[in-house]
């Protein structure tokens, strides 16, 4: 029996909100601009709170929905929202005609985290259920009154696959629907996943991406007492370090990344622009953070895209700005690249942690470098450390090479790799 045709996946749509921009235009011209979108936080009071900053969007749900869909964005978290709102803005980059898809080869691959309730859900049962103690709950209290104050559909808001759910009610995608929970590299993860798929001849056409909001009371309180974060309140901007030496954290974010990738052929037959190729995909859990693990998915992802590593113009880095996590990170990169230097960008410096959106948020930053023939440089990157053995662009730089990598992890251990090469025909 004869093999059958290897499929090849193209990128052909991208939505995108960020601290530094909602469409690709605006996101690409601060980043050569090198203009920060980490900022004092203007949608809650942090004063009694230790980080005050974070790369907050402005952001407003019916602005990107249309008027038919908008009674649903109230069982929608803002983490929903802005996976929604990602999927619409991708649909409309990528000029399909809706008239062109077969529903049942459009899949959805969303990448998601824990969705922190909102106090307005919660807040009532709290009331109800305190103590002569200021700010102590009595838990029997809570399971006696306190929960019937809450609506009974009241987590359907939060659960990490409602953005991919929503998403394909709305749109009408039949296919393949998978949610992946693995927080700073689920998107990557959720974009590998959809590649793998329709390589597989199972779908056609798929928004694959994520999305992720830390900017809540909760959440925030939570970040501060378990997340290594920096503290740089007097200078919000050049509080994200990703890999120099005077970096003290991490800078919380929110956003969403999506992106529309297709079969070529699929693309072709409707005369889509194609951003990029996606080429090659790697994944690993690196026990004990040695870097052991970055190596062997780094090597998987070259090996699947069938170059050697010196074909790599950039390596697009996770760079969360924590003393280990660099370290790491870089000790890995070194490692799977040897002694030639591939330049590295972290695009974290322009808009801190997304979260599970921050490696899709992260790529399309390369992927409009490939198409622009620049890759830009990365902000705060003034004092190399001897720990962080890598070549940190500081300075914006020409694109030299066909092919991008970016790399993404979790503080577990978690590793996920992507491969993208421009597209040229």
């Amino acid at each position: 029996m004869a093999a059958p045709p290897t499929r090849r996946v193209v990128i052909t749509g991208i939505g995108v909100l960020s601290p530094i921009g909602h469409d690709p235009a605006a996101f690409w011209q601060s980043l050569l601009a090198k203009k920060s979108g980490v900022r004092t936080i203007r949608s809650i009071d942090t004063s009694a709170l230790p980080v005050h900053f974070a790369g907050e969007i402005d952001f407003k749900a019916n602005d990107y929905v249309e008027k038919k869909d908008r009674k649903s964005l109230k069982m929608m978290a803002r983490t929903i929202q802005l996976g929604l709102a990602g999927a619409n803005l991708a649909m409309k980059d990528s000029g399909i005609d809706r008239g062109q898809l077969d529903s049942t080869r459009f899949g959805v691959e969303f990448g998601s985290s824990l969705v922190a309730t909102e106090l307005d859900d919660i807040a009532p049962a709290a009331e109800v259920s305190g103590t002569d103690t200021a700010g102590v709950v009595d838990m029997a209290k809570w399971g006696g009154v306190g929960i019937r104050n809450m609506t009974p559909l009241w987590m359907l808001k939060y659960l990490p696959n409602m953005v991919a759910c929503h998403v394909s009610i709305i749109h009408d995608a039949q296919g393949p629907n998978n949610s992946i929970t693995q927080t700073d590299v689920a998107g990557v993860l959720a974009v590998g996943e959809a590649c793998r798929i329709l390589k597989r001849n199972q779908a056609d056409f798929f928004l694959a991406g994520a999305a992720d909001s830390k900017l809540t009371p909760l959440s925030l309180v939570r970040q501060c007492l378990f997340t290594p974060l920096s503290k740089r309140n007097d200078d919000p901007a050049g509080a994200c370090r990703p890999f120099d030496r005077g970096r003290d954290g991490e800078v919380i974010g929110e956003g969403s990344g999506v992106l529309v990738v297709e079969d070529l052929d699929h693309a072709r037959r409707r005369g889509a622009r194609i951003y990029a190729e996606v080429v090659g995909f790697g994944s690993a859990f690196d026990r004990g953070c040695t870097g052991a693990g970055i190596v062997r998915a780094i090597r998987a992802a070259l090996n699947q895209a069938g170059i050697g590593p010196g074909e790599i113009d950039h390596v697009n880095a996770h760079g969360v700005g924590t003393v280990p996590g660099d370290s790491w990170e870089a000790q890995g990169i070194r490692a799977a690249f040897g002694d030639r230097p591939v330049p590295v960008f972290a695009a974290k410096s322009y808009i801190g942690n997304l979260s599970s959106a921050c490696g899709t948020v992260e790529l399309i930053a390369s992927l409009l470098a490939l198409h622009h023939g620049t890759l830009p440089g990365t902000l705060n990157y003034a004092d190399p450390d001897p720990a962080c053995p890598i070549a940190v662009s500081a300075d914006a730089r020409p694109v030299t090479k066909p092919y991008a990598l970016k790399l993404s992890l979790t503080d577990a251990g978690q590793v996920g790799v992507l491969v993208v090469r421009k597209w040229e025909s």
